[in-house]
């Protein structure tokens, strides 16, 4: 007599992890965002991000036009100076956050998109998938982040298109790695094998059963990536190839202005500044995500390695 699967117990079962991951995710944030560690990070980096939000409204000169001489000092009508050509540095300041966030968050998404369905996908097929995309992820991981944009971007031109996408590639194999580690222990959950039993897609397992429950994986990814997005786009801007003059970023500013230092530094200390403060501000919120999530004391970059360790709580 074949046994046949109890439909009833497996829905009751996808319905239970399903809703445990989803809360768990939100916990964890929750959590994260009220530890002390958390909160800083939340704070520097919202402080940031709202600076390049309203900043461009709020600027009071055109980002383009000269209003004062060249590396003048702060005055009346430029709060922090001119720069290199006599345009006030306040104005740059504040109009030239909202395109680095926007590329380095459209960078971050196209990569940690990427990495998590290949390495979801690389656990879940196994065999000659799995070999396939392992093998394709270590020539990438041959290549620095920074060179490969490098690469990539000095060969076909500075676009922003092109950096989102040079920057995007970059990140996929380390996110696709680390996925793939802690993806292997869920496909073997019982949860996963009951929703099999009920033929459905792969596509659905995948998305459904197995993503929802690495979600405190792919939020620490995200924080992480999207800070390795800002720093290489700002460097790009930095060595010319990145946002093209006379359009204002942060990284661009260093570069055009780094000659008058000594003349007038806001112009240089001001962006450099807020890409720190920004980089600390994402770092220590990822790092209290990671910490909330394994409730341990142990640095972000080591604890994405073990998150798959959240996975055998109870839902």
């Amino acid at each position: 007599m074949s046994s046949q699967p109890d439909i009833g117990a497996i829905t009751a079962l996808r319905k239970s992890r399903t809703l445990g991951s989803r809360r768990e995710w939100l916990v964890i944030l929750n959590r994260a965002a009220r530890s002390r560690r958390g909160a800083i990070g939340l704070m520097l980096t919202g402080l940031v991000v709202l600076l390049a939000i309203v900043g461009p409204v709020t600027a009071p000169h055109s980002d383009v036009g000269p209003v004062t001489a060249a590396f003048a000092t702060p005055s009346s009508a430029a709060p922090l100076g001119g720069d290199v050509l006599g345009r006030d540095v306040l104005t740059r300041v504040l109009t030239g956050g909202w395109e680095l966030l926007t590329i380095a968050a459209a960078a971050t998404a196209l990569g940690v998109s990427a990495g998590v369905a290949l390495g979801i996908a690389a656990a879940y097929y196994r065999r000659w998938a799995d070999g396939i995309i392992m093998r394709i992820v270590d020539v990438f991981l041959a290549f620095p982040q920074l060179v490969f944009a490098l690469l990539l971007v000095s060969i076909l031109g500075p676009k922003s298109w092109l950096i989102i996408v040079a920057v995007g590639i970059s990140h996929t194999p380390q996110v696709a790695r680390v996925l793939r580690s802690v993806a292997l222990d869920v496909c073997e959950r019982d949860y996963v094998k009951a929703v099999e039993l009920m033929d459905t897609p792969s596509r659905k397992v995948m998305a459904g059963e197995i993503l929802p429950n690495l979600l405190s994986v792919v939020m620490v990814e995200l924080g992480l990536r999207f800070t390795y997005s800002i720093l290489i786009i700002a460097g790009l801007s930095f060595l010319g190839l990145g946002v093209q003059p006379p359009a204002a970023n942060w990284g661009l500013m260093i570069n055009e202005n780094r000659i008058g230092l000594v003349v007038n530094p806001w112009a240089v200390i001001v962006p450099a500044g807020l890409i720190a403060v920004l980089t600390i501000g994402l770092n220590t919120f990822t790092d209290a995500i990671a910490r909330a999530s394994l409730g341990v004391d142990r640095p972000a970059e080591e604890m994405v390695m073990a998150t798959g360790i959240i996975l055998d709580r109870s839902a």
